[in-house]
């Protein structure tokens, strides 16, 4: 019964033809590490553009959903921050870019109510702030909330390290920490993996997100890369090494 499983593996193609022009896409990578970069560089070569992003970050010019920015692919991001990526910072003092900064917690809250069909979250994280602007301010037993409303995404799309052929998978180290949540809040979930195994090989301690969640896996094809390119690099650097 287990190897009458449905295959979710698809190709780059099969992939991308879920991806539209002005679609809402949620990006589970962290500051352009743990990124479905192979996906990415299809989406820029198919052209897809005006892209309502949600990432934990705005990632780097050349890495993750940065990439994207950098190539003017992204008409609004919501995200917790823009450090790393000047393109995101020129485009929004340019008025080309319409960026929402979300506290990370509540990033993290808004995303998991959109994933669990709540109607939002209270928070006094905010008031007083920019943050609050427009936001509708709720009183409860003597205390000021923030009434924060759910992110919800056409796509998801995720990186994991491996993946079964029905779609459960498992990440790798702090892929979980934006990765994982995602995967409930989207109307189709895309993965992209750096392993394919067989239903049963990953054990149920290993399973991070469940295969009803997931639409479709992709296996990357060129070089993998499991750790942290930041961390790499900094490793590199601090060993006298190439970046």
């Amino acid at each position: 019964m287990v190897n009458k499983l449905r295959s979710k593996v698809v190709t780059m193609e099969e992939a991308l033809s879920k991806f539209k022009d002005g679609q809402t896409i949620m990006f589970g990578d962290w500051h352009g590490e743990f990124s479905a970069e192979e996906i990415i560089t299809g989406m820029l070569e198919k052209g897809v553009k005006d892209i309502h992003a949600i990432a934990v970050s705005g990632g780097m010019p050349d890495q993750g959903v940065g990439r994207l920015i950098h190539a003017h692919r992204v008409k609004s991001l919501a995200t917790t921050h823009i450090a790393y990526n000047p393109s995101a910072r020129d485009q929004m003092f340019a008025g080309e870019l319409d960026i929402e900064f979300v506290p990370q917690g509540t990033f993290a809250e808004r995303i998991r109510c959109g994933g669990y069909g709540l109607g939002g979250c209270l928070t006094p994280t905010g008031l007083g702030t920019d943050v609050a602007v427009g936001k509708q301010v709720l009183n409860i037993n003597g205390k000021d909330y923030l009434l924060e409303l759910p992110m919800h995404a056409d796509i998801a799309l995720i990186k994991a390290w491996k993946a079964d052929t029905a779609g459960n998978i498992a990440f790798r180290l702090m892929s979980r920490a934006t990765n994982s949540y995602m995967a409930y809040a989207a109307d189709t979930v895309i993965v992209e993996v750096e392993e394919l195994v067989e239903v049963g090989e990953l054990g149920p301690d290993d399973v991070d997100v469940v295969a009803p969640l997931i639409d479709m896996v992709y296996v990357r094809q060129g070089e993998k890369k499991p750790f942290c390119p930041m961390w790499q690099r900094a490793r590199a650097k601090a060993e006298g090494g190439k970046k």
